[in-house]
């Protein structure tokens, strides 16, 4: 773990900590994924999610059915195109999830000190002391002495609504518990969370795949979150599934980090995967409390070495009810950023929080504020350190125009790219400026019809710290004559001059391939 991570000029200036933040029109380098549900699944709140800097969308299938998302998909949609701006979809699966079963939904009062029964016959009334649970091996896979966690779908923690088990026998099927806290259970669907237990069950199960197969083709999702990620082998296995499906095999997976196991396996795990979510909230049951912070800054800092994108979630949990965050989840925020994660993932916030919009805003501004001081010169030297000698070619190029735009003072880089690996490489080394990511289409052809691709590359950036993706007319070819390239750099940079990051003087470096080599030029602009 490196120091200095905070850039502060010396003398603080304390008066500037009071001076209002500025909005701009991009909120944030820092990207905000939303949870939606229901407390954000009508056009108009998702317009505010996304005029407030929601730049992904995530679908959480522990929680409503293929209809109840596809409704909130075709209002997202509606959203995209009344805002004008981007947003990628992503899929979240449930994976092996155990739930208690509240068929009757009645709350269920446990009394601290008493036993309570788990079984597994789901045909059983939830009662004060016996509870179904959805997985029948359960038994054999705990001990005397063994932690079990009880806590409402997304719990933030606070609620009188989670209760820690311990394990005492078991008996066949059933396994007896002591309650060590009062509670009530309330609502239907509860998760239960073994602590340090290899639950065997598939990571992919039939239910992900029957949604993936359905949902997720007809809506063409960017990203796939795989829930419970515990070796690289689930995350070869989805994507061999995932090549099954026509244009899913564009999808990016990313390895959701929720247990022991997971993180055990990390290193193979972030080889196979396109990004990995840190999934703070299982991950804090599994892992001793003082212990979570140190893995988070490992997980980053390996993510960021390796260019992959690392989402944090569970930051701002009690914005769930409140307007506004605590300090340490304030800190915690600015934190995650000055780690280097790419985004914060809202969960509970947004899914069934009362300000969506007001919780997305704050995170987005606290992520701005923490990136002025971001050290990126730190950063940089430790990066290029890392990678070694000799780079490859894409890697010198996209470090020298970052390097480039810093020694300058370019207030934007950009970048033309087909496939969005240049674009994702420049945003690997943190410029401290937007990285405009020109995405060239890519005409392709079944013999029957011609298709263009682009827009999943273009979506898929929405995700990665600093990059802003625009989808450049197909008639502009990425690698053709001087011409075309001059009407496409100045398309993208109108763009950038409509929303306010290139002024009249500027300078922008561009990052483009000419015939077979790749160019980093510099250019200012004039009146």
């Amino acid at each position: 773990m490196h120091s200095h991570h905070l850039l502060l000029e010396e003398p603080i200036r304390m008066a500037s900590i009071l001076e209002p933040s500025k909005t701009s029109f991009f909120p944030a380098m820092t990207k905000i994924v939303g949870t939606l549900g229901p407390k954000s699944r009508s056009v108009e709140v998702i317009s505010s999610c996304l005029k407030a800097g929601m730049s992904v969308a995530r679908f959480d299938f522990s929680w409503g059915d293929a209809e109840f998302h596809q409704e909130t998909l075709e209002n997202l949609k509606m959203a995209i195109k009344s805002t004008q701006k981007l947003c990628a979809v992503m899929l979240d699966t449930v994976g092996p999830e155990l739930q208690v079963v509240n068929k009757t939904e009645h709350p269920i009062s446990l009394q601290a000190d008493s036993l309570v029964v788990l079984t597994p016959d789901q045909d059983k009334e939830a009662t004060s002391n016996l509870l179904p649970i959805n997985f029948s091996g359960l038994s054999k896979a705990m001990k005397t002495g063994d932690t079990i966690f009880i806590g409402q779908y997304l719990f933030t923690g606070s609620e009188t609504t989670s209760v820690w088990l311990e394990v005492k026998e078991a008996k066949g099927e059933d396994v007896v518990c002591l309650i060590k806290n009062s509670a009530t259970l309330s609502g239907s669907l509860y998760t239960l969370h073994v602590s340090q237990i290899r639950i065997d069950l598939p990571t992919l199960t039939d239910k992900d795949k029957e949604v993936i197969s359905t949902w997720g083709v007809r809506s063409n999702i960017d990203f796939l979150s795989l829930s419970y990620t515990r070796h690289a082998e689930d995350v070869r296995q989805a994507r061999e599934f995932l090549s099954t499906l026509g244009s899913l095999n564009q999808t990016q997976i990313f390895a959701k980090i929720e247990n022991v196991e997971g993180l055990t396996h990390f290193d193979e795990i972030l080889q196979e995967a396109d990004g990995i979510i840190l999934s703070r909230g299982n991950l804090g049951i599994d892992l001793p409390p003082e212990k979570v912070f140190l893995f988070q800054k490992a997980a980053v800092y390996k993510c960021n070495m390796a260019g992959k994108p690392a989402v944090v979630t569970r930051v701002v949990d009690s914005m769930t009810d409140n307007l506004r965050p605590t300090r340490a989840e304030a800190t915690d925020v600015a934190n995650a950023v000055l780690d280097g994660s790419d985004a914060i993932l809202l969960g509970a916030e947004t899914l069934r929080g009362l300000y969506p919009v007001e919780t997305i805003s704050i995170v987005g501004k606290i992520c701005a504020e923490a990136e002025k001081v971001y050290n990126q010169d730190l950063y940089f030297k430790k990066t290029v350190k890392y990678v070694g000698e000799p780079m490859t070619h894409l890697e010198a190029i996209a470090s020298s125009a970052v390097r480039a735009a810093i020694k300058v003072k370019a207030s934007v880089i950009i970048c033309f790219t087909s496939s969005g690996r240049a674009a994702r490489l420049i945003a690997k080394y943190r410029p401290t400026m937007p990285v405009l990511s020109v995405v060239i289409p890519r005409l392709k052809t079944n013999q029957l019809r011609w298709t263009f691709s682009g827009a999943f590359e273009a979506r898929q950036s929405l995700i990665v710290r600093g990059l802003f993706p625009m989808l450049a007319d197909p008639r502009h070819p990425a690698e053709s004559t001087n011409a075309t390239n001059e009407s496409v750099l100045k398309v993208a940079l109108d763009h950038g001059k409509a929303s306010g990051v290139i002024k009249s003087h500027d300078r922008v470096v561009v990052c483009q391939k000419v015939g077979d080599a790749s160019v980093v030029k510099i250019i200012e602009l004039e009146d």
